[in-house]
């Protein structure tokens, strides 16, 4: 079934891609959502029709999880749910870059079983089934072999690099920064980053298929605990992130302060 759901979300990725780029360069409606939760676009919701009625009309039994959309607590007793971002990077978007991206992913009992992340600007699509391995544009991806935080590359926001979030001051890392979780999930699998940090709770539907991609990939991909990352909470956040290669993953758990909020 796994092969068969990636089938479908690869399509209806694509489809969300035409969709979101008939936007661009147009003068796209946009508006911040309530609770400062961020912008939302014409563009995130017409992609999110384009999903959902691709998606759910396939799998009537799945459940449904998506950044926009009302939350549906009937998912809560479904044993496979869709969790969805329709535009993973919607300021990026706004701004005419091309680093935003598509998230698609289904969560069987709690564990992601197949993934897509689609940034259709820049023409990557990445894969992953459980247990089969993750690619990008059918190419296998390998996470990187890094082993020392301090000389690594990783992907980070600002608040990471406050002291006491570590035990022993701040590390000397390079830090680069993308707008789409999503995206910077995908590019630690790539190896094009040796790690991925946020120490925020991390919506859902920016992680499940970044998640599955890294550790297809190779790599670990876990709380800022280093427990396991489990989807279709109540809650629907997760306790940050932390995604690295097994040894860096490691290294960065050792390096942080017990107890740091």
């Amino acid at each position: 079934m796994q092969e068969a759901d990636l089938a479908l979300i690869i399509d209806a990725i694509k489809l969300a891609g035409r969709v979101a780029t008939g936007f661009v360069g147009k003068d796209t409606r946009a508006w911040d959502k309530p609770g400062d939760a961020g912008p939302v676009t014409e563009a995130d919701l017409a992609v999110n029709d384009a999903l959902e009625g691709t998606l759910r009309a396939a799998r009537p039994d799945y459940g449904w999880l998506s950044e926009e959309s009302e939350d549906d607590t009937d998912r809560l007793t479904r044993d496979t749910v869709f969790i969805i971002d329709p535009i993973d990077g919607t300021r990026s978007f706004v701004a005419g870059s091309n680093t935003w991206a598509h998230s698609v992913a289904v969560a069987h009992q709690g564990q992601i079983t197949a993934a897509a992340v689609y940034l259709p600007l820049r023409d990557k699509l990445y894969t992953a089934t459980l247990g089969a391995g993750a690619f990008c544009n059918g190419v296998p991806l390998t996470t990187s072999q890094a082993d020392t935080l301090n000389t690594g590359q990783i992907l980070a926001t600002k608040p990471v690099m406050e002291p006491h979030h570590w035990a022993h001051g701040t590390p000397t890392f390079e830090r680069a920064h993308r707008p789409s979780l999503a995206y910077r999930l995908a590019l630690v699998a790539e190896a094009r980053f040796d790690a991925m940090l946020t120490f925020r709770p991390s919506w859902e539907w920016d992680i499940a298929a970044g998640a599955l991609i890294v550790t297809e990939a190779g790599g670990l991909c876990t709380d800022k605990t280093g427990a396991n990352l489990r989807f279709n909470s109540a809650s629907r956040q997760l306790n940050g992130v932390i995604a690295a290669g097994p040894v860096l993953h490691r290294g960065v758990l050792d390096a942080l302060a017990p107890n740091a909020p």
